[in-house]
């Protein structure tokens, strides 16, 4: 019997901490009288109602998807979810995938068919996850309410003093008037952004030192400056509350909601000026004109960035999406005329329809896909082979943690980095698998040429045939393009044949 443990604390605190090594005490314990094998650990710090912030959680379900253990174990129900659709989610997956579920205070145990109490452990968990949510979010009011700034990260240009939003000493407040004052001149929120961004300036994120962050300014950092009402002086809060304790997904709340206080810091930006961009803002936004869809939109990237190239009308062409948000300092225009092109891809096609006509190229393809099927299958077994060898590892691991020759930590790092090559091991096993799948299917040379040849009868290049025929155009720093055909048969790659 394989067996998944999934150990979950709220927080990282110290108590929580050793409810932690208290939980996993207790399973291997449990696995040692039952002689069971431990096939990994599953450890996450957060709160039970939602997956999105639950990474091992989710880690977990691959992996019971894949039916890689054959029973999951937990202190209680509570401890897997305290959302009742989530509960039955894996209770149902187990079911489907033939796990068992067997929590440690004995209200679970499909061993022994006890799950009859299921349903009300789901709901009342969940309940009680919904009540506190309530109580925090009233909390939360009462905070606002007196004129405290509550959030976590003040805004751009402010730091928080006893729950007082005050002006930094540093150059961040002249950011924010700069941004006020560029927008009441005309210029838009990508052509700020991109200003700040070749000037070098920190961006909010990097002020607030989140961890990851980017120094690239967005269009929509600059607009949510610019609707900010805490630089006129004013504290409004409980603008947006979560939909539920269940999802991560947010709502506006109603105006009339929101909490207002006026005059509770210095102001940055004048009332006047704030006005003004509002009403700007509201302007624009019904000016604003769709923008038009040009034949190689979503379909021509920049070979170096990888974004989506952008028609420019002053251009006459095609432009790397970085260098045309954000400039220079991201990559280069990679300019590519519209009209050369579709003379270039126009003639490309037809010299694809002539090569796949001949008797050399179907040999070529047929010579290329039996040797990447040979290839496929070595890597196949080599994979078996690390696998195999991964799980002796960890069934030594195993021994030397019960005999206490490693420590927690050392287990639970090895285990985590063991479940990882596997995880990863398996995703590539299976995409081999489905590659080998085909092998024993004949290439159709007739449906491949089928949309050549609807081409060099009507040689129309319209955004239908082109979806037909390509897949993706990458275009390289000199403009020069680079073809991936979109071939309806599997065995050909996309970029076999370059006339």
């Amino acid at each position: 019997m394989r067996a998944a443990i999934y150990v979950r604390v709220s927080t990282d605190k110290e108590e929580q901490k050793q409810s932690l090594e208290n939980q996993k005490d207790l399973f291997i314990n449990l696995l040692t009288e039952k002689g069971w094998d431990l096939f990994d650990i599953y450890l996450d710090v957060q709160s039970g109602t939602k997956t999105k912030k639950r990474p091992q959680l989710k880690r977990m379900i691959e992996d019971a998807k894949m039916k890689k253990f054959d029973i999951i174990l937990a202190k209680e129900l509570s401890r897997l979810a305290r959302n009742g659709q989530l509960s039955y989610e894996i209770k149902n997956l187990a079911e489907n995938r033939g796990i068992h579920i067997l929590t440690l205070d004995g209200a679970i145990d499909t061993l022994t068919g006890n799950t009859q109490m299921f349903g009300l452990y789901a709901w009342m968990y969940e309940q009680e996850s919904q009540r506190t949510s309530e109580r925090v979010k009233a909390a939360l009011r009462v905070t606002a309410q007196g004129g405290k700034f509550k959030g976590s990260i003040p805004p751009y240009g402010y730091y928080v003093e006893n729950g007082v939003l005050k002006i930094k000493d540093d150059f961040t407040p002249n950011v924010v008037r700069r941004i006020f004052n560029s927008y009441l001149s005309g210029k838009g929120y990508d052509s700020i952004a991109r200003e700040l961004l070749e000037e070098g300036v920190p961006t909010p994120s990097m002020i607030a030192g989140k961890r990851n962050v980017s120094p690239l300014w967005h269009g929509s950092s600059i607009r949510v400056i610019l609707e900010n009402p805490h630089y006129i002086g004013n504290l409004v809060q409980q603008r947006e509350t979560s939909i539920s304790v269940t999802t991560e997904k947010r709502k506006k709340n109603d105006p009339s909601d929101n909490v207002i206080i006026e005059n509770t810091h210095e102001a940055i930006i004048s009332k006047k000026d704030f006005e003004v961009v509002q009403q700007l803002i509201a302007e624009r936004k019904r000016k604003r004109p769709y923008a038009k869809k040009h034949l190689f939109t979503n379909i021509a990237f920049c070979a170096d960035c990888g974004k989506s190239m952008h028609f420019k009308k002053n251009r006459n062409g095609y432009v790397c999406g970085s260098y045309n948000k954000y400039g220079y300092t991201q990559c280069s225009d990679h300019l590519v005329k519209e009209n050369e092109l579709v003379e270039f891809m126009s003639n490309h096609i037809k010299k694809m329809f002539s090569a796949f006509s001949t008797r050399s190229t179907q040999k070529e393809i047929k010579g290329r896909f039996t040797k990447l099927t040979q290839l496929d299958k070595k890597r196949l077994s080599d994979i078996q082979k690390e696998i195999e060898n991964i799980k002796k590892d960890k069934t030594v691991a195993l021994r030397m943690k019960i005999r206490g020759e490693i420590q927690d930590e050392e287990y639970r790092m090895l285990i985590e980095d063991n479940g990882i090559q596997i995880t990863k091991l398996n995703e590539e096993k299976v995409k081999i698998e489905k590659r080998l799948s085909y092998h024993k299917k004949t290439i159709d040379f007739k449906k491949i040429m089928q949309p050549f040849e609807q081409f060099v009868q009507n040689p129309v290049l319209d955004e239908e045939i082109l979806h037909k025929l390509i897949k993706r155009i990458e275009i390289e720093a000199d403009g020069s393009p680079r073809i991936y055909y979109r071939f309806p048969d599997p065995h050909v790659p996309s970029t076999f044949v370059q006339p």
